[in-house]
């Protein structure tokens, strides 16, 4: 496939075509795509037996999210390629293993505690030093979470140490 691009005449649109970064979003985007299709299958929840909004909003409104940043993304990729590497940096490890930790510790302890852990961690290892910043995060992010799913969609969390707290 190499040899193709460095040929001379060769169409520059395939080539783009053929890059990785063109590939990667193709595949998130029609899966999401596909995804969005059906939830429009969804129920419709009657009002009287609805909290916050209907079960079809949320996912609808994520995979367009999901669409908009992938093709936000490769845009910017066009103008500024992703550079090759050979290994991934440690952080990316320590990233999925912070997600191993937020599901213990939100499974057996409490979801906000969990939700904390994750943002320090992650927030730590991919560069950020300063002790008021890790903690701001580690509240602030938990805070916000609570709060859009608390009263924007109207869903409890499970119980658990701050939960029982709150709901208490």
């Amino acid at each position: 496939m190499n040899d193709v691009h460095n040929e001379k005449g060769t169409n520059k649109s395939l080539s783009l075509f053929f890059k990785s970064s063109f590939i990667v979003s193709a595949v998130i985007i029609v899966i999401s795509s596909i995804l969005l299709y059906f939830t429009f299958t969804f129920d419709i929840v009657p009002p009287i037996l609805n909290r916050g909004i209907q079960p079809a909003t949320f996912p609808k409104a994520l995979l367009i999210l999901i669409i908009t940043l992938t093709l936000l993304t490769y845009f910017i990729s066009l103008k500024k390629p992703w550079k090759s590497e050979k290994k991934l940096p440690n952080s990316f490890y320590i990233t999925l293993l912070s997600f191993v930790v937020f599901i213990t510790v939100s499974k057996f302890l409490d979801f906000f505690l969990g939700i904390a852990l994750l943002s320090i961690i992650v927030s730590y290892f991919w560069g950020e030093r300063r002790v008021t910043y890790l903690i701001m995060v580690s509240i602030i992010f938990p805070l916000i979470v609570f709060v859009f799913f608390e009263t924007i969609l109207g869903l409890r969390f499970p119980p658990g140490i701050i939960t029982n707290l709150y709901y208490g």
